[in-house]
């Protein structure tokens, strides 16, 4: 007795399930600059790591002795792997087979993959190509039934989120569940051109009359990355893998950890000249705080995330002495880093990204204020600069914020962590108040410059008046500003700060839960 033929069996339905949608859908995948889901797998994961699961499912058909006559694999590829040496759950649509739908009986193996995320707590990565499990019209006379909306294992995605990292990408056309599962990640990346993602697609948007649109009209990356439903675009697909393993680098495996530290070449006393010199005298001449970040976190450490949404806030993930962090910045080079409703969101996710995964929190400060004007009202920038707040506040982690220039009102109140005691230090170009002199000198001296004969002159000798005594020094000298430094020290300084905020970290859940 042997189970030879059974084996040989098995080992044909896998060789059938490697063949994806055939040849001729293989072909058109590419056609499109596409790669397929296992071309993905293989190179998003550590060689010869992924062990599969579930390859065998699919929809077959036979003959009247039982024999196989054919078999279409289902369009869901999963299984546990490697990255940089780290256990993960990689899973990804195959768009060769009924474009990613329901069809091809995909949700078993979607909720048992993201069900083997939460449990193992694992980071996972989606390869997302298609509608991602929802099903089309077609599937309504396949069943023999209509069925009532639901979102399987949805409460399982989203309890994944306070459990381990999930990264999703975007790789083709992204449409109802699919794109849903994008933005329910921690990070997300779009591939320019060759994806796109929306709500619902070009036939059905026409149809609905609201006008007849291409995909890349309804969902290209040049949107989602503009208004902050993605976070990145990636040049090729190779690139968002190489931007997923750049960002899982930084985390740990889950929140029982934390973030692992990794060996530094770049010595913590670095000098950098070039920021003796970067803070322009006159306030209202922009610098490149890029530039800043660059000098004074570990060489090529900097990985920034959402770089073309609330642009006026910087936001990513660096290392200080090999010790993750995360960090956030304003950008005045637009709108003189104040803040907007959008940079504000942005914030919020990194705050609550540092918080679930242990990160300690660096704010190099140069706000002044909130962007004031019609149109911050309409977009309700005081709300969403409240949560941004509330978020800083709420923050489980360790904070540490450098004062590199102006720290005006209520949004240049995050120099401080409400609640918490922390390290803070200012340059000598610090200037911070309620607002700034220059605005709101007319208003306050209003009366005094009213009775002078020579306005523009009078106004003059007030302003050297309060000159002289907006130093950072005079701050000091009432322990308003803990330590002024010389720019040139930042990194040394906040290097000291995160070794012992590093110790000082935590594993364990946040208390807040994080939110899409």
């Amino acid at each position: 007795m042997s189970w030879d033929k059974e084996i040989k069996e098995m080992g044909h339905r896998s060789m059938l399930a490697e063949q994806l949608g055939g040849d001729d859908k293989v072909a058109r995948q590419h056609e499109f600059g596409k790669l397929t889901v296992r071309e993905r797998v293989n190179l998003i994961v550590d060689e010869d790591s992924f062990h599969e699961v579930g390859k065998l499912a699919g929809v077959s058909e036979y003959d009247d002795d039982g024999n196989l006559k054919s078999f279409m694999p289902s369009n869901f590829v999963f299984g546990t792997a490697e990255i940089d040496g780290k256990p993960v759950i990689v899973s990804g649509d195959d768009f060769t087979v009924r474009g990613g739908s329901a069809d091809a009986s995909i949700a078993g193996k979607r909720m048992q993959a993201e069900g083997l995320a939460n449990e193992l707590r694992l980071p996972h990565i989606r390869l997302i190509d298609g509608m991602g499990g929802g099903g089309s019209v077609k599937t309504i006379e396949m069943s023999g039934r209509t069925y009532i909306p639901k979102v399987g294992g949805w409460e399982t995605i989203v309890g994944h989120l306070g459990v381990a990292p999930s990264v999703s990408l975007a790789l083709g056309s992204v449409a109802g569940i699919g794109a849903a599962r994008v933005a329910t990640a921690h990070y997300s990346v779009i591939v320019k051109n060759t994806a796109q993602m929306m709500i619902a697609g070009p036939a059905l948007v026409d149809w609905a009359s609201l006008g007849d649109v291409s995909k890349e009209e309804l969902g290209a990356s040049k949107i989602h990355t503009r208004n902050g439903a993605i976070d990145d675009e990636a040049n090729s697909e190779e690139e968002a893998f190489a931007m997923a393993r750049s960002f899982l680098s930084y985390l740990p495996s889950s929140v029982d950890e934390i973030p692992e530290r990794i060996e530094c070449d770049d010595p913590t006393s670095r000098a950098e000249e070039s920021l003796l010199n970067v803070i322009p005298k006159d306030a209202r001449k922009v610098y490149k705080m890029r530039t800043v970040i660059e000098a004074v976190v570990d060489k090529n450490s900097f990985f920034e995330i959402g770089r073309k949404w609330g642009k006026s806030v910087i936001t990513g993930l660096a290392r200080l002495d090999g010790i993750p962090v995360a960090i956030f910045a304003e950008d005045p080079m637009v709108y003189g880093g104040a803040w907007t409703a959008d940079s504000c969101r942005k914030l919020i996710r990194l705050c609550d990204l540092a918080s679930t995964f242990h990160l300690p929190i660096l704010h190099l400060v140069d706000c002044p204020g909130f962007l004031i004007g019609k149109q911050s009202e309409e977009t309700a920038t005081i709300r969403f600069g409240s949560q941004a707040l509330a978020a800083l506040g709420q923050a489980s982690v360790p904070f540490c914020s450098v004062i590199v220039r102006k720290a005006f009102g209520v949004a240049g109140a995050a120099n401080t962590k409400p609640g918490s005691h922390h390290f803070r230090f200012a340059w000598p170009s610090g200037d911070w108040g309620s607002l700034p002199i220059e605005g709101g000198i007319e208003v306050g001296y209003k009366a005094e410059l009213a009775e002078a004969e020579d306005y523009d002159a009078h106004l003059e000798k007030i302003k050297e008046r309060l000159n002289r005594v907006r130093s950072p020094f005079r701050s000091a000298e009432f322990f308003e500003i803990e330590q002024v430094i010389d720019p040139r020290e930042t990194r040394k300084n906040i290097c000291h700060w995160a070794n012992l905020a590093y110790k000082a970290l935590r594993p364990g859940p946040y208390a807040f839960t994080y939110r899409p």
